[in-house]
């Protein structure tokens, strides 16, 4: 894989921690164990207009079926299959790879870390970190567009962003990693600092943010 790739890099080890934990661990995705994550992910790169049910409410059930038959299959050989990328995928120019998948690995192999009870915070290497403040900043404004608030989005080292409709000053402080986590509603498990108003900052935690 390529150095800088951490798509790559998060895909391999969410595997080799699928391939530990088996088939029913708790994830943090609502109603999914292990195997409906692993399903999920291959469903989304290997059968891509299925997977359009995940925004386009109409193809839910479409969705909902093609991941049952993908969860039916032999654990094994579910992880085995998600660590390769297909043969005929885009995704495999390293380009693609990074900016389709480096916060869907890394957001998903925290839901598996952090469901489980001897979860422990990592470190994260400073050029992850940095990949993940640049997409940070542009979650922040995708996700808080209609918050009714001036929210200062701020990762110490790294930066600031401003994001919100506007009104109140909240902030939102924490390392790269967290803020994804947070903007892609886990809120609950995000290591993140918030300060304003209560009843803003609570709103806050409790919003339906990610897709």
């Amino acid at each position: 894989m390529a150095r800088d790739n951490h798509a790559a890099a998060e895909r391999a080890a969410l595997c080799d921690l699928l391939g530990e934990l088996g088939p029913d661990q708790p994830t943090l995705c609502e109603g999914w164990r292990t195997q409906d994550l692993a399903a999920h992910l291959l469903v989304r790169e290997r059968r891509p207009l299925s997977a359009a049910g995940i925004v386009v409410k109409p193809l839910a059930g479409h969705l909902e079926r093609v991941q049952g038959r993908y969860a039916a299959q032999d654990f094994p050989r579910l992880v085995d299959t998600l660590r390769r990328l297909p043969s005929w995928s885009p995704l495999r120019l390293t380009a693609v790879d990074r900016a389709a998948n480096t916060l869907e690995m890394f957001v998903h192999h925290e839901d598996v870390r952090r469901a489980q009870p001897e979860f422990h915070s990592r470190s994260l290497p400073a050029d992850l970190e940095r990949a993940l403040w640049t997409r940070a900043r542009g979650l922040a404004r995708l996700q808080l567009r209609r918050f009714p608030a001036t929210v200062t989005v701020e990762s110490p080292g790294y930066g600031e962003a401003t994001a919100g409709a506007g009104g109140p000053q909240v902030g939102l402080r924490g390392a790269p990693g967290e803020l994804v986590l947070f903007l892609y509603g886990r809120q609950r498990v995000a290591e993140v600092e918030l300060t304003g108003p209560d009843d803003l900052t609570a709103r806050l935690r409790r919003a339906r943010l990610g897709v």
